[in-house]
């Protein structure tokens, strides 16, 4: 008999992939978990019913989250990532040298615990020494550091469940409030395809915050349409002025130096979305 996992991502649409073994499915404190061994992706984390990583695309996601904004930075010494209890978005921070102190929060405990278990490839970086762990709201941690980041990422769910305060002004304000003069924070904002108003709602949120806010993309496949957006909000520094010619080459596998400015270059109808109506 063949066991198929089907994410709906909208009420007539969805993905699906024939599932090998079911290695945990559980009901933490705050959301239904799963790691599923899936015959095409590999190794699965499901929060919700919706697929947060797998080990064969998840470079992609966790990369582009870490390196545009690390290397739009001079300097990023103190980095908060908020979620990400898989510590993919970890991983790709310790490759910056100038990063001195990555800060996890993650408001599920469970999710580090079987991230560790069962992604070590994704996960094998959250015991380096220059890493702390918080099981803790990453909401409210924001709001009690004042002025003491150089980069913010936001590594979160979809607006549903525990993430849903993640998506909102008063968290963006947050955020420029935790950030030191000339920090910088990035989210992941989902997709054009099926959460337009979403990205067009945050884009205009971040902005009344923000004088400098960027939107960038990249190819997920096991996310909902395939293609996803990022949403960067500086006080500073912008992502476009990045000299790329001076940019190292990293150990990764989807973002290069020349990839920085041209995931800025937004589909058309991704650029009309984002314009004031």
């Amino acid at each position: 008999m063949e066991l198929w996992y089907t994410e709906k991502q909208t009420e007539a649409f969805g993905i699906t992939a024939k599932v090998k073994s079911t290695l945990v499915a559980e009901r933490t404190a705050f959301q239904d978990l799963a790691v599923l061994e899936t015959e095409e992706f590999g190794r699965m984390l499901v929060l919700d019913g919706m697929v947060m990583t797998t080990v064969r695309d998840e470079f992609v996601y966790h990369e582009m989250v870490a390196h545009p904004v690390l290397f739009t930075h001079p300097d990023p010494k103190l980095v908060l990532v908020v979620g990400g209890g898989d510590g993919g978005v970890i991983r790709e921070v310790l490759k910056h040298p100038r990063v001195e102190k990555a800060v996890l929060v993650e408001i599920d405990g469970k999710v580090i615990e079987y991230s560790k278990r069962f992604l070590p490839e994704i996960a094998g970086r959250l015991d380096d020494p220059r890493v702390e762990v918080l099981v803790n709201d990453g909401y409210m941690h924001i709001h009690e550091h004042k002025n003491t980041y150089d980069v913010i990422m936001v590594d979160s769910t979809e607006p549903v469940g525990p993430a849903v305060n993640l998506f909102t002004r008063g968290f963006y304000q947050g955020i420029y409030e935790s950030l030191k003069e000339d920090g910088i924070f990035v989210a992941q904002t989902d997709n054009p395809w099926f959460k337009a108003d979403l990205i067009r709602t945050v884009h205009k949120d971040v902005k009344e915050v923000f004088p400098i806010v960027r939107v960038y993309g990249a190819n997920i496949p096991t996310y909902p349409s395939g293609l996803w957006t990022f949403t960067m909000g500086s006080k500073k520094h912008d992502p476009l002025a990045v000299d790329e010619s001076a940019l190292p080459e990293l150990d990764t596998r989807y973002y290069t130096p020349r990839l920085h400015k041209a995931a800025f270059a937004l589909p058309r109808f991704v650029e009309e979305l984002l314009k004031e109506r």
